[in-house]
């Protein structure tokens, strides 16, 4: 079967996997680890390796493999380069988007090089370490592609800083192999032989594991989170028990070079090892080179999104018809076009759109100027509305239907030729606006509360259609002063909710670093927390012909109405599995 060499630069991913504590500790002591360093393997103030990293997301190598369509018969770990951005916390759950970043090839009979990255991401919101690896591709050369360019390395003609003796014991792949890589390989003697080994091997990284303790030991010792960069190349097998030892070269602050090697045979078991380590620097949440889009822009909340992500390096499409704050008027380009000028002063680049979101006219042009101005989109931000606050009774069908067209469908118009530009691409991070008076209700706004709360409908069904895609959809709820809420607001409420309170949780929700889809937030006065759609776990309900009437229902309606052991579910399907089993 030939090679996909369309795979490049497509998408792998994303990947969930939760560990516990005691993971991280089985890794430790599949690597090595013992009394000497039992700040890896004891519970108590816990800390990770920083290789369990590339051990903890192993098997998605193989879903690297399966895009690319190489015969997994003649596959092995050629290169490894790690890059740490925060320490590994103890538990939680890892997610990992990757990308084929490219096919070499080698020559016929000689096999072929498949190049991949990833970016793994903690629940806690921060990026733990991107991977950049090597497949060897033994049996699929030969395909007249890209010859991959060789690269010089070079120890110091000295004697090593640091030289660390180990000896792994002789069942050691036993128990490394319990952290995730159980390939019978390093198992089963029968299939050692088979494959034209003595017995069985060990893991390259495990030994790669060894390699890292044996560096932090040296160069960073008990402060994993120092580690900033591990790389190598894997060179030879090694058999369970043989000693090895691990030789370590300073060659300026922060870097090191290093080796591991058989201390029988003197081969080298991996090589060409670079090491870097300090204090990792802060995390700051940059945009350069993203384009955004954020509608209703000229004043408020999107005035103040617009004027960050600028300055954190977005590219920014402000997008504001200028009406007044009930839609009424032929509109203005003077909002829209002040905070483009606020924007370029400071060295920023955006452009104004004048259209109006109520019209799918409007939604594509809006769209249509990111890619004219810019090429495309990464960011949309759903932040345009009015307000026409009457009580039922009192309120007109135009005074109802002109809220839903901005909110509700200005929404839609601007989010389907954005979705279908992110879906191309494989990336996405969208925002709608709903409202607490959605959330929870508000007397006088029962066309805004409709519309705001059907957002959050909107915003469920999209995230599943972009969960392929890398595109995700959550949903703020600002309290936030502004023409709108203006006289809304109590007037002490209203000077203390500056929209910069709220903008830190759009950002967020904006950047790459967001793991989330399909959440709902409050946010307003500094505040911020997560509201979403519980439910209970009910009560199954029969009358004397198997089929509940009114009163049943009157009897029970207690335990059907508590919210005790309330559930929140992802999809229709969650909740309609449950559904069947209850009955």
């Amino acid at each position: 079967m030939a090679l996909n060499l369309k795979s490049i630069g497509e998408k792998v991913g994303p990947f969930t996997k939760e560990y516990k504590q005691k993971d991280a500790i089985l890794y430790a002591l599949g690597v090595g680890a013992g009394f000497r360093d039992l700040e890896y393997c004891y519970e108590k103030n816990l800390k990770v390796l920083p290789s369990f990293s590339i051990a903890s997301i192993f098997d998605t190598m193989a879903k690297f493999a399966i895009k690319a369509r190489v015969n997994l018969a003649g596959i092995l770990h050629g290169e490894q380069d790690l890059i740490f951005h925060n320490p590994i916390p103890p538990e939680g759950t890892l997610t990992t988007n990757g990308q084929i970043d490219n096919i070499y090839d080698k020559g016929k009979d000689k096999g072929a090089l498949v190049i991949g990255k990833s970016d793994t991401f903690h629940s806690n919101g921060k990026k733990l370490f991107t991977s950049i690896f090597s497949l060897f591709c033994r049996l699929d050369g030969g395909f007249s592609g890209e010859k991959s360019l060789k690269t010089e390395f070079e120890f110091p003609k000295r004697k090593p800083d640091f030289i660390v003796e180990d000896k792994p014991l002789t069942g050691q792949p036993l128990l490394y192999r319990l952290s995730g890589d159980i390939f019978p390989l390093h198992a089963d003697p029968k299939f050692a032989k088979a494959s034209g080994f003595e017995k069985p091997i060990m893991h390259g990284l495990c030994t790669h594991g060894f390699a890292c303790r044996a560096l932090l030991s040296q160069l960073i010792p008990s402060e994993p989170e120092k580690a900033i960069r591990m790389k190598c190349r894997f060179s030879n097998t090694l058999y369970p028990g043989v000693p090895i030892k691990t030789l370590i070269w300073k060659i300026e602050k922060g870097k090191a070079v290093w080796k591991t090697i058989n201390q029988e045979t003197g081969e080298e078991i991996i090589t060409n090892g670079l090491f870097e380590y300090g204090d990792i620097p802060k995390d700051e949440i940059l945009f350069d080179d993203r384009v955004a889009v954020i509608t209703g822009a000229g004043t408020g909340l999107g005035r103040t999104y617009a004027l960050e992500l600028a300055k954190r390096g977005a590219k920014i499409v402000v997008n504001d018809y200028g009406g007044a704050f009930d839609g009424s008027g032929k509109g203005s380009s003077s909002p829209a076009q002040m905070v483009v000028d606020e924007i370029k002063k400071t060295g920023g680049q955006a452009v104004a759109n004048y259209d109006n979101v109520a019209s799918p006219e409007g939604g594509k042009n809006i769209i249509k100027t990111a890619l004219d101005a810019f090429g495309t989109i990464d960011i949309l931000i759903n932040n345009a509305g009015i307000l026409r606050d009457k009580s039922i009774v009192k309120m007109e069908p135009e005074q109802w239907q002109s809220v839903l067209n901005v909110h509700l469908s200005g929404s839609y118009n601007v989010t389907r030729p954005a979705f279908k530009i992110m879906k191309e691409k494989g990336y996405g991070r969208i925002i709608m606006t709903t409202s607490a008076a959605g959330l929870y209700g508000n007397f006088g706004q029962t066309n805004y509360s409709a519309a705001k709360l059907a957002l959050v409908g909107l915003m469920n069904s999209l995230k599943l259609e972009g969960l392929k895609y890398d595109i995700k959809v959550n949903t703020v709820a600002p309290l936030a002063a502004s023409r709108m809420t203006e006289g809304v607001m109590p007037t002490e409420i209203f000077e203390k909710s500056k929209p910069e309170y709220v903008m830190p949780m759009v950002l967020y929700l904006c950047s790459e670093l967001c793991p989330v889809t399909g959440n709902i937030y409050n946010a307003g006065m500094g505040f911020f927390n997560r509201a979403a759609v519980c439910t209970g776990s009910g009560a199954l309900v029969k009358g004397k012909d198997g089929i509940a009437n009114a009163e049943d229902i009157a009897h029970r309606i207690k335990q059907i109405s508590s919210l005790k052991k309330a559930k929140e579910y992802f999809q229709l399907n969650d909740q309609v599995m449950d559904l069947i089993k209850n009955v």
